[in-house]
């Protein structure tokens, strides 16, 4: 018997049917089952653990259908519109869903109808029937109101009436019955009649792709998983070739006997469809996962998905037979490591929408070719800007933090430095360009973030530098500083 707080006093949440034959029910005190029953074994609830024990069964009936959707705290809602063919009709598919769940270890009731509603009360006031459709009325007229998803005090509120069963609210006249009980009563009824439609939303996204293979003896090393990838992928392909598209984004789901499931995603920097890449990335991500997936009693389901696709750009060899490789080695070579050891494993620089040097640019996933793509476009027009020399030059080196600098003498108001003290050595500067003026941006700091002035300077012994001035001289009453930002090669 399990128990939980409520209104600082604790009550039976849930128990057995041992304790049912002991005439004790949900919302009972404590103290009072205990008088009636000392022996009684009492567990606090966790509700955080009944939650992720919850959604481990939904993933689990992803066996039956990809639609599956948590209900309250203990219930699960299972779309299988086209799916129970797959499974030998309706009735093969509840009783094999009922009888897997039993040999897991769990007393489960499960119904099965037309409508959402009228499949939430046969699981519970009709435990394995299946109502067919356009029998939901009759199902419903003998049931008590909790068929109906009620609250407590809407319930309270139709029996002190004399109102106990679904069948007289059937029969009882609409209006008067929402003015006085309001409008959720007859949304409820319709829902279950199929009058209303009450949709079920999928707590996992649903992927437009997927194949799997079953098992009558599951699979238990990883080495028959990887080579079954290479099979369940060739299929793919023909789909994929149909829709005219490449996988960007693929999971493989790994059902176990016992029911856990594994789910492992990988992703593409371009658009993919060819088995054998496929398989090599899986391979990657197989590996770098290692001793966490356990096998178990092994896996007798398992399914690959595309969860995400782009068009695929065939593209025509010479006549030679040869086609360019127009980056696509290294993206193979980045999607690779980035199954092994992460998104972030392989970046990329990208300019981004800012004139300020040190953020100019920054840096992306390679796997993410969207973002790399929209800050390449952001960068276009900063990158045609050019300096006062004709052309827009800057530092093979960038350092990340501008440096510090002494600059005990310049020239007035805007000239380079004569000479600067960097790193506790003296350069003599004998060229320099510039000054290229870079004002603040107001958006993001304000009016108070002062003007920068970048020299290209050479100091005596032919070493190039990047450096500026932040502040003009008078225009405030602090001093303008030096900064060094880059050298050049």
């Amino acid at each position: 018997m399990i128990s939980h707080r409520e209104n600082n006093t604790q009550r039976i949440a849930a128990l057995d049917e041992q304790a049912e034959a002991r005439r004790l029910r949900p919302g009972m005190g404590i103290a009072e089952a205990r008088a009636m029953h000392p022996d009684i074994d009492i567990v606090e609830a966790d509700p955080e653990a009944d939650r992720r024990l919850l959604e481990s069964l939904a993933d689990w009936c992803d066996r039956y259908t990809p639609l599956v959707a948590i209900e309250g705290e203990s219930g699960l809602f299972l779309d299988i519109t086209g799916c129970a063919h797959l499974f030998g009709g309706e009735k093969a598919l509840l009783a094999d869903l009922m009888a897997r769940f039993f040999h897991q270890g769990f007393d489960v009731r499960a119904g099965l109808a037309s409508t959402p509603g009228a499949a939430w009360a046969a699981a519970r006031f009709a435990a394995g029937q299946i109502i067919a459709p356009g029998g939901e009325r009759n199902f419903f007229a003998r049931l008590p109101l909790s068929a109906l998803r009620l609250d407590p005090k809407t319930k309270t509120s139709l029996e002190s009436v004399g109102l106990r069963t679904v069948g007289a609210i059937m029969d009882g006249p609409r209006a008067p019955l929402v003015r006085r009980f309001g409008a959720t009563l007859i949304e409820r009824l319709d829902q279950g009649l199929g009058r209303l439609e009450e949709a079920v939303s999928p707590r996992l996204p649903v992927a437009p792709l997927s194949v799997e293979r079953h098992f009558a003896d599951p699979l238990s090393l990883i080495e028959d998983v990887e080579r079954l990838v290479g099979l369940l992928a060739a299929t793919l392909k023909v789909d994929l070739e149909r829709r005219e598209e490449g996988a960007r984004r693929l999971e493989l789901l790994l059902f176990r006997v016992d029911g856990m499931v594994s789910r492992i995603t990988v992703g593409a920097s371009r658009p993919i469809r060819e088995p054998a890449l496929i398989r090599k990335l899986f391979h990657e991500r197989l590996t770098a996962l290692g001793e966490t997936i356990d096998a178990g009693c092994g896996f007798d389901l398992v399914r690959l998905s595309a969860l995400s696709t782009a068009g695929f750009d065939a593209r025509q060899g010479d006549l030679a037979g040869e086609v360019e490789d127009d980056g696509e080695g290294l993206a193979i070579f980045a999607d690779r490591v980035t199954a092994r050891l992460g998104e972030v494993a392989v970046l990329e620089p990208v300019p981004a929408e800012s004139h300020l040097p040190e953020r100019a640019a920054t840096v992306v996933s390679y796997a993410q070719e969207e973002n790399r793509k929209a800050f390449a476009k952001a960068g276009k027009a900063r990158r045609g800007t050019v300096s006062q020399s004709g052309r827009l030059e800057r530092p093979i080196r960038l350092f990340r933090l501008p440096e510090p600098i002494d600059v005990p003498l310049t020239e007035v108001p805007d000239g380079p430095p004569p000479h600067f003290r960097w790193r506790r050595a003296v350069h003599r500067v004998t060229r320099a360009e510039g000054p290229e003026r870079i004002a603040p941006e107001w958006w993001r700091e304000g009016n108070e973030a002062p003007t920068r002035d970048y020299y290209r300077v050479e100091d005596a012994d032919g070493r190039r530098y990047w450096l500026y001035r932040q502040g003009l001289y008078g225009a405030q009453a602090a001093a303008p500083r030096w900064f060094l930002h880059g050298v050049f090669a």
